[in-house]
C-alpha cells in the first residue's frame, strides 16, 4: 500500500465513524438498529475500490474490537461480535470489497453518465446491500433464535433506508469519479 492508499482508507474509516454519530433509529421487533453507517461500505466501495475500501471497513472492524466507541450509539467492543448486529457489521468488509470490485469493473470514464449512474448504483446495491445482508440476516436469525425466513422478512424493514443509501453512494461515486477519480486503474 502507497501513503495514498493508506489516507484514503483512513479517511473512509472516519467517515463511516462519522456516519455512525447520526442517531439509530431502533425498532420493538428487531434487535438490529437502523443506522446510516452502513453507507459507509458503499461509499467506500464506489469511491476507492476493492482492497482499498474492504481494508477501511477492515479497519473499522479492528476499531470496535479494541474497544473504541465507534459504531452508531457509541457501541465497540468484543460484545459487539457476540450481538445481533455483528453479522452486519463484518459484511461491511466483504460487502465493500464487493462493491468495489463491481465498480471497478463496470464504470469507465470514457462511458455516459447514465451508464456510470447505473454501475455504480448496481454495485451499491449488490455489494453494499444484498452482501451485507448475506452476512447479517442469518447471524441475527441464530441470536435471536427466530426462523431464518421470518428474519428475513423482519429484515425487510432495513430495505428502503438501505436503497436510499445506495442512491446516495452512486451520487457521491459518479460525482469523485468526475471531479477527482480515486477508483484503481482499470485493466
Amino acid at each position: 500500500m502507497t501513503t495514498r492508499d493508506i489516507v484514503l482508507v483512513a479517511l473512509f474509516t472516519a467517515i463511516t465513524v462519522v456516519l455512525g454519530l447520526l442517531p439509530p433509529i431502533t425498532l420493538g421487533f428487531i434487535p438490529v438498529p437502523i443506522t446510516a453507517q452502513s453507507l459507509g461500505p458503499m461509499l467506500a466501495g464506489c469511491i476507492i475500490g476493492a482492497r482499498r475500501g474492504a481494508a477501511a471497513m477492515l479497519l473499522l472492524v479492528l476499531l470496535v474490537a479494541i474497544g473504541l466507541p465507534v459504531l452508531s450509539g457509541g457501541r465497540g467492543g468484543l460484545a459487539v461480535f457476540a450481538g445481533p448486529s455483528a453479522g452486519y457489521i463484518v459484511g461491511w468488509v466483504v460487502g465493500a470489497f464487493v462493491c468495489g470490485l463491481i465498480a471497478q469493473r463496470l464504470v469507465k470514464e470514457e462511458q455516459s453518465e447514465l451508464t456510470q449512474f447505473a454501475a455504480f448504483l448496481t454495485a451499491s446495491i449488490i455489494g453494499g446491500v444484498a452482501v451485507v445482508y448475506l452476512f447479517g440476516v442469518p447471524w441475527l436469525a441464530y441470536m435471536s433464535g427466530k426462523a431464518f425466513f421470518e428474519t428475513t422478512l423482519a429484515s425487510l424493514v432495513f430495505l428502503p433506508g438501505d436503497l436510499i443509501k445506495a442512491f446516495v453512494a452512486m451520487l457521491a461515486g459518479r460525482a469523485v469519479l468526475a471531479g477527482y477519480p480515486l477508483l484503481p486503474q482499470r485493466a
